[in-house]
């Protein structure tokens, strides 16, 4: 029983160096410094749609360890990955018990008729990404994913997303963000699990039923709206504040809109 946390920064992880990991190069270059700075006031008028893409989180590596797990964790042989904006609502052991059939990642399918297919994160007018991959295929969540380490060291998905990486450097195969990049990384090698597992967008959509979310195990503010802020949903603030502790020194040292 109990919980054993740890606590690692980016700095303890050696092996990760622009030489080996392309992206941590490519977050340091010019290029994509000025992509984000010099061209924002320019864009935020001619190109509103774009400018999601413009957000400086992109630019931090916290948002690609995701790839380098079993690097991270030499010894493991599966694990489960949780983003920072969820809520565990439900016992998750079960997790563990499901049988991904060989695949390296189980996730929840995000598509439904038309939305949330390949074709909306990926640019299939480039002829690398329409001769791998199919626009209709079903697009699939991160933030919370089982993956099998052995599976993935087995398929080199971390080769694999070096080598995506690598080719998306002028940012024509997709614009920016994860999400692109394991889709394509994992495109054949994903389970999907029962969406009961993991319902996002409480940070983005306001239609999510009370009965949905409480037969989740694991809710989720992916979306812009996050809880901790003065634009969050106020209907789904609660989800995440009665876990908060206020009187924690640290928590009254940030600027919550709690």
């Amino acid at each position: 029983g109990g919980a054993h946390i740890e606590i690692k920064a980016v700095d303890n992880f050696k092996f990760l160096n622009s030489s080996y990991a392309p992206v941590l190069g490519q977050l340091q270059s010019t290029n994509l410094r000025k992509f984000y700075f010099e061209t924002r006031a320019a864009n935020s008028t001619t190109d509103v749609n774009n400018m999601k893409f413009r957000n400086p989180k992109y630019l931090s590596m916290l948002n690609h360890l995701r790839f380098y797990m079993p690097e991270m964790y030499p010894k493991l042989h599966k694990i489960l990955f949780l983003d920072d904006d969820v809520v565990v609502q439900k016992d998750l052991t079960a997790l563990w018990k499901i049988d991904l059939d060989g695949k390296v990642n189980g996730a929840i399918n995000t598509c439904f008729g038309s939305f949330h297919r390949l074709s909306e994160y990926l640019n299939f007018s480039h002829p690398l990404i329409k001769e791998k991959f199919n626009p209709r295929a079903c697009a699939w969540a991160l933030g919370m994913n089982i993956f099998d380490l052995d599976a993935w060291r087995l398929e080199k998905c971390t080769e694999q997303y070096h080598y995506w990486q690598n080719l998306n450097e002028d940012r024509t195969l997709w614009k920016m963000g994860t999400l692109p990049a394991g889709l394509v990384t994992f495109y054949s090698t994903t389970k999907p699990l029962d969406k009961a597992w993991h319902v996002l967008g409480l940070g983005s959509n306001p239609s999510i039923s009370m009965e949905e979310i409480e037969k989740a195990a694991v809710i989720h503010f992916s979306g812009d709206m996050k809880p901790w802020l003065d634009i969050a949903m106020n209907h789904y603030k609660h989800l995440w504040t009665k876990y908060v502790d206020n009187e924690m020194e640290f928590v009254q040292m940030c600027n919550f809109g709690m």
